[in-house]
């Protein structure tokens, strides 16, 4: 069975300045992130070097991203939708194979943290 797990914010910022400050967020939460010419972001992350890059598409608000650390591979649908000054941002993470219920539940705890972060970065 696949597990999954959808986390929504809201944050205080309008959809476009939303979606433009997310693709600029990975320094802001990973001191050393680096990007590469071919569009991936490179840094230590929580489990070892990783990478991350976007597949997005502004008008219809995707977010969509990969991200790969020395333990899996994740493929994340995000979506950013417009609630008036406010924006919702969706994210929805499902299980890769290579990692265990256990280790997806430590992965959901810390990812909490880092949606934290991430707002109060977006909001400020």
């Amino acid at each position: 069975m696949v597990r999954s797990r959808t986390i929504s914010i809201t944050v205080k910022k309008k959809t476009g300045d939303a979606f433009d400050s997310i693709l600029q967020m990975p320094p802001k939460m990973m001191p050393d992130a680096k990007i590469t010419a071919d569009g991936w972001w490179s840094f230590n992350g929580p489990h070892g070097l990783s990478r991350l890059k976007f597949y997005e598409n502004k008008a219809l608000g995707i977010l969509d991203h990969q991200y790969v650390d020395e333990e899996s591979t994740w493929n994340v649908p995000m979506r950013v939708i417009s609630n008036g000054d406010f924006s919702e941002v969706v994210i929805t993470l499902n299980k890769p194979d290579e990692i265990t219920d256990e280790q997806f539940n430590q992965r959901m705890n810390e990812l909490g943290e880092m949606v934290n972060m991430m707002k109060n970065i977006l909001e400020s």
